[in-house]
């Protein structure tokens, strides 16, 4: 089969391409850099440097298929620069569909976002939860669950959103390079490095065990696998959402000390005041994609997923 991945440079696309190689698949990344990075794109994969925009120059009807990763993805950014996240995120996929129409590829699984969801009345959260996103990435990319849907509805595609939790953990060659960093691992792995003196933490008052908040985390490698699962379920004139995550939070202290074990590092800690909008706690529940997909999370271990993410940022630390 072959496949286009677009935003296949960064963390996520990087992995499900690899992924996608690894199963004997044809891939075809396309990324305009603007966030990803060229060593991202896994050896195997051909490489177009394109807009998402442009993407009727490269997809014809020999694709089975698209899994979409390229948007921006800074929630603090989205709030002070609205309409860079609803030209890209949505202009870019309204764009893509059209091209995805216009060469009769039928299948897509599209790269969402718990952010969906905004502040959660219930944990852990199911996909049957209020969509009410707190920041323009967030409703950005609901935005482009809604437009799949009609397309779904209207054209016959066979689409799937994947909607992520925290995602962490590298796999082989690829991992998170984001500049500048904003998930809570790599920064505390920054620490461990001596290239941040200390980690802040954001409010040690929620009411939660430790007083920090609680995430759950998830191994980019099982995500991936999420993906290449989706591509089987996806069935012509339906749009699934599935919400991936692997069911267990944990509080930022559980992931400091964490790393402390892994690294054998000392990291300072500063306490911070809260951040607006960060919710006390976020915990998916995975049953729908287990049922639709057959998806099973196997590397939910924390002490696994750091250690992954700490080998990779110790190979790429040249680059800095």
């Amino acid at each position: 089969m072959k496949y286009l991945v677009t935003g296949g440079a960064g963390y996520v696309g990087s992995v499900v391409a690899q992924h996608l190689l690894e199963a004997g698949h044809e891939v075809t990344v396309l990324d305009n850099l603007s966030t990803g990075f060229r060593a991202g794109v896994p050896a195997g994969a051909a490489f177009v440097e394109a807009d998402i925009r442009d993407t009727g120059k490269w997809l014809d009807p020999s694709f089975d298929g698209v899994l979409h990763f390229a948007a921006f993805s800074q929630v603090g950014e989205s709030v002070v620069k609205p309409e860079k996240y609803w030209e890209n995120n949505v202009g870019g996929t309204m764009a893509l569909l059209g091209a995805m129409r216009e060469a009769g590829v039928r299948t897509l699984v599209f790269s969402s976002t718990a952010a969906t969801y905004g502040e959660p009345e219930e944990v852990p959260i199911r996909e049957t939860a209020p969509t009410r996103p707190t920041s323009p990435y967030g409703a950005s990319k609901l935005a482009v669950d809604h437009m799949i849907t009609g397309e779904a509805h209207a054209h016959g595609l066979a689409a799937v959103s994947l909607r992520y939790f925290n995602v962490a953990g590298a796999y082989g060659d690829q991992g998170e390079r984001h500049d500048p960093e904003s998930h809570l691992i790599p920064l505390v792995l920054q620490v461990a490095q001596g290239r941040r003196e200390a980690i802040s933490v954001f409010g040690d008052d929620y009411p939660t065990e430790d007083g920090t908040c609680v995430r759950d985390y998830i191994h980019v490698a099982d995500l991936a696998d999420a993906h290449l699962l989706a591509l089987t379920a996806a069935r012509s004139g339906e749009h699934l959402i599935c919400n991936l995550g692997n069911g267990n939070g944990f509080s930022v202290r559980e992931v400091i000390e964490t790393v402390r074990a892994v690294t054998g590092h000392p990291i300072p800690e500063v306490v911070a005041e809260r951040r607006g909008g960060d919710p006390a706690v976020l915990v998916a529940s995975a049953d729908t994609a287990r049922e639709k997909l057959g998806w099973n999370p196997t590397r939910a271990d924390l002490a696994g997923i750091v250690a992954d993410a700490w080998e990779f940022t110790q190979k790429i630390a040249g680059e800095h």
